[in-house]
């Protein structure tokens, strides 16, 4: 699973050259370390990033260095990258459509369609339970990397929840429930609140099954 989603590449980028001129290699060793709980970024996506990033006048190349090497092209910053850069960080981040998640569609699919809806939920809740046990016993490089991992093990604990709503939804014979309380299901609503039930368990009312799964 990845930690980070919806990240703007180019932005990130963006960010990684205000710290100084950088060659694509230097941009994707930057990105991997900012972010080494998640998919490591491919160069072909650097160097097309960087190709747009130019093209559009927010990066510029500085210069380019040999070093007995292959020849390496360094991209700078221009100062409409850095107003770009700032007006991105002053945005606030949009929050996830929802029904846009692969957890929600393919709950959705195994409710709807009947496929074995228990034991998918009980599959995925397993899963679950295991990225999260990984997460909490990796180790956190620096204090940005602790909260990348806190960010992800956050979502994966209100994903448990919602899954246990999901999982009302399918009775005690393993068969789905009726398809007009999907609906709660479809819209993606994470909150703890049950079709039978209601619960204000904390966020370390999983720290049991995490240590059994």
């Amino acid at each position: 699973m990845c930690i980070v989603i919806g990240m703007s590449t180019a932005d990130v980028v963006l960010a990684l050259l205000s710290r100084g001129p950088a060659h694509g290699y230097d941009l994707k060793r930057g990105h991997d370390t900012w972010f080494d709980q998640g998919r490591p970024l491919a160069f072909g996506q650097v160097y097309a990033t960087l190709a747009r990033l130019e093209r559009d006048g927010l990066a510029a190349v500085a210069h380019t260095e040999t070093g007995g090497g292959p020849e390496r092209t360094v991209y700078e910053i221009t100062p409409a990258g850095r107003a770009r850069l700032a007006a991105w960080v002053a945005e606030p981040a949009e929050p996830a459509a929802p029904g846009a998640d692969e957890l929600i569609r393919k709950t959705v699919a195994a409710l709807r369609l009947g496929l074995d809806p228990a034991g998918f939920v009980a599959r995925q809740r397993a899963a679950h339970l295991r990225r999260m046990r990984a997460l909490e016993q990796t180790p956190a490089t620096d204090p940005t990397s602790r909260l990348v991992v806190e960010h992800a093990v956050a979502h994966l604990d209100a994903d448990l929840r919602w899954l246990e709503v999901a999982a009302g939804y399918v009775s005690t014979d393993g068969a789905a429930a009726p398809v007009q309380l999907l609906h709660h299901v479809a819209a993606g609503d994470h909150s703890d609140d049950s079709p039978d039930d209601q619960s204000d368990d904390s966020p370390d009312d999983h720290s049991d099954d995490r240590s059994r799964a």
